[in-house]
């Protein structure tokens, strides 16, 4: 029997990743994102490979009423969510005295508040849909420290603490609650701290590339795909006894978690 999972974030980079990779081991995907488009063309993809996929487009996880209505049609069209992905998330760079408030309040209510509400959302369906599982994904940037990046870092670090408050108090359930910290990774978000290497220190867009890949002891950048294949591992039975865990996919940048 097929399982539902809900991916928020699911348009582009490692949350497109994560919903093909569950489609291939046969889940019934909810596709969740603020934009229509990207979220098709995900869909197209995964009908394309045999699986099952549906768009739950204007899913902005910063409102509530967005998220509970998206949870509902989700629900409505392929039952309870046995599997509930957080992907969605922004990492915007800033030098810490120009971090204003608005920055800080957006990266916030968007990484950290919109886990809380999606989760807080979804948790019933999750656990009416037996063997739940909740993976959300943070960042090395919620195991340790970057420059220029304190919003984010902070945020990444409140989903961690998020992760294990929830996963201990889940711990008598059938449900399980893991995080999974990706390093610099090859997506479209990277794509954005590139061009602003660049930007403020000349350097060229192959040489920021570089850069990035060196803080990986491998010397590379992670893939979605490595990142996606740990989710399926933590989504399946074979990890039931796995629950507050925050899951480094970063090639031994960070040891421990």
């Amino acid at each position: 029997m097929s399982r539902h999972a809900l991916v928020t974030g699911a348009g582009s980079g490692i949350g497109r990743a994560i919903a093909l990779a569950l489609a291939a081991d046969g889940h019934i995907v909810s596709l969740a994102g603020r934009r229509a488009e990207p979220l098709e063309a995900v869909r197209e993809d995964i009908l394309a490979s045999g699986g099952q996929a549906q768009v739950c487009a204007g899913f902005d996880v910063a409102d509530p009423e967005a998220v509970e209505q998206g949870i509902a049609a989700a629900i409505a069209a392929a039952g309870d969510i046995a599997v509930l992905v957080n992907c969605a998330g922004e990492a915007p760079s800033a030098p810490f005295e120009k971090t204003d408030l608005a920055l800080w309040q957006r990266v916030m209510t968007t990484n950290l508040t919109g886990v809380f509400v999606v989760t807080q959302a979804a948790l019933g369906s999750v656990r009416r849909a037996g063997n739940g599982r909740i993976v959300n994904v943070a960042s090395t940037a919620g195991l340790t420290g970057y420059a220029y990046v304190s919003a984010y870092c902070a945020s990444k670090h409140g989903v961690v603490g998020l992760t294990r408050a929830l996963a201990l108090e889940l711990a008598r359930t059938d449900v399980t609650v893991n995080a999974v910290c990706p390093g610099f990774t090859d997506t479209p978000l990277i794509d954005g701290a590139l061009d602003t290497i660049s930007e403020k220190t000349g350097r060229t867009r192959e040489e920021a590339r570089a850069s990035l890949a060196r803080t990986n002891p491998q010397g590379r950048l992670v893939t979605a795909q490595e990142v996606a294949h740990t989710v399926s591992w933590l989504v399946s039975e074979k990890a039931s006894a796995i629950t507050g865990q925050a899951v480094a996919v970063a090639g031994g940048e960070v040891l421990g978690g």
